[in-house]
């Protein structure tokens, strides 16, 4: 096992994580805290021991974990529901429009693609592909184009709140506005929730999952909804445990729960809640605040030091509009060599076909910039 780095990282949060200095990609999946891996190793060692009561007790992770998300997204427990990821989320929120035109980047990632594409298969909501501006992202400006041309079919917007190619962060509160009161917007905050600041109550739907920045390891995630999607979305995925009276088994159908609770369809895992728990309880504790301003630092340090050896960098330039991730190229070298190089000098990087994708988090130490510099030196 790595030895842990406590220095370099943001100080109170950084010592709770021991991946190794280098890694970069957390924008693919974020190592858990120690917290974490003792809340699931306690809890599945208690459900190996399983006696009267211990499922009832593990089961209350579930309950402690919706209240977090709910303060850290600004809502109440009613708005907040437990998912295993984010598609499931976008699944729910797709099924649940009957008809209408959603909008959606065409070059966003594809989770954000099949719910819409399914529910057009299904008779139900179609999507129409947004053609975002030329760095990929889209801008109020690309969705206020895109109403001019038929204005009243556009039922909703869905988008992720950070773009996970370039990192770009998209203005939820001008989205809002420029979508207006009647229309839902739908945020995939997967790449942004817990990691950067942004205006959730402007959407109508956030979803997220819990692998990536939020740090609680895999099949964990949550969903909030405000009024506006629980009064216009038909719960047509509610499962028996998203009913009211839910353990009235009486044969037969029970209408389905008043709040977000109806987009539960089964008993989600008490193990994985309880590692989600702790996940959000350390968040919590040291601030979205202060987790995005260090961020923030070894984001401007990494484009920096890229731009110093002539990289061209493909995220936002405006540092408002950036969050976790930098993306860029080499010219002149083909990305799998400048991986490779990075891999040498032990940063762990996501390699796509035409460029690189680094992204750092609060327990990123500055040696990770150290090794990405010397990577991109070797090159040379």
């Amino acid at each position: 096992m790595t030895a842990p780095h406590t220095t370099g990282g943001l100080p109170g949060y950084a010592e709770h994580f021991e991946e190794p200095e280098g890694y970069l990609d957390f924008a693919r999946y974020g190592p858990p805290s120690r917290e974490v891996l003792a809340a699931v190793g306690d809890a599945l060692a208690a459900s190996a021991r399983a006696g009267r009561g211990t499922v009832d007790t593990l089961m209350d992770a579930e309950v402690r974990a919706r209240q977090a998300a709910a303060r850290l997204a600004g809502t109440g427990e009613e708005h907040t529901v437990l998912l295993p990821n984010a598609s499931t989320g976008l699944f729910h929120a797709a099924l649940g429009l009957p008809g209408g035109t959603v909008l959606a980047p065409e070059a966003d990632f594809p989770a954000n693609h099949y719910p819409w594409r399914r529910a057009e298969q299904l008779g139900r909501a179609r999507p129409r592909w947004l053609r975002t501006d030329p760095a990929g992202r889209a801008t109020p400006d690309v969705v206020r184009a895109a109403l001019a041309d038929a204005p009243d079919d556009v039922v909703a917007l869905s988008v992720s709140a950070v773009d996970f190619r370039s990192g770009y962060r998209a203005d939820l509160a001008a989205l809002r506005e420029v979508i207006g009161p009647d229309r839902l917007l739908v945020v995939d905050a997967i790449q942004g929730f817990g990691v950067v600041d942004m205006p959730w109550q402007a959407a109508d739907v956030v979803v997220t999952g819990g692998q990536k920045w939020l740090r609680a390891s895999w099949s964990t995630g949550f969903a909030v909804l405000s009024d506006r999607a629980l009064e216009r979305l038909e719960p047509v995925l509610t499962g028996w445990t998203g009913v009211t009276d839910v353990g009235l088994f009486d044969d037969q159908e029970h209408p389905p729960a008043e709040g977000a609770g109806r987009w539960s369809i089964t008993n989600l895992s008490p193990v994985a809640a309880a590692g989600l728990e702790a996940a959000l309880a350390l968040l919590e504790r040291v601030g979205v605040a202060a987790v995005e301003q260090h961020v923030e630092l070894r984001v401007d340090q990494l484009i920096d030091t890229v731009r110093s050896y002539g990289g061209e960098v493909l995220s936002p330039s405006e540092p408002a509009r950036r969050a976790g991730i930098v993306s860029f190229r080499m010219p002149g070298t083909d990305a799998a060599d400048v991986g490779a190089a990075l891999h040498r000098h032990g940063v762990t990087p996501t390699v796509r076909a035409d460029s690189v994708r680094l992204s750092a988090h609060a327990s990123t130490p500055l040696a990770a910039v150290d090794r990405v510099q010397q990577a991109l030196a070797s090159l040379r």
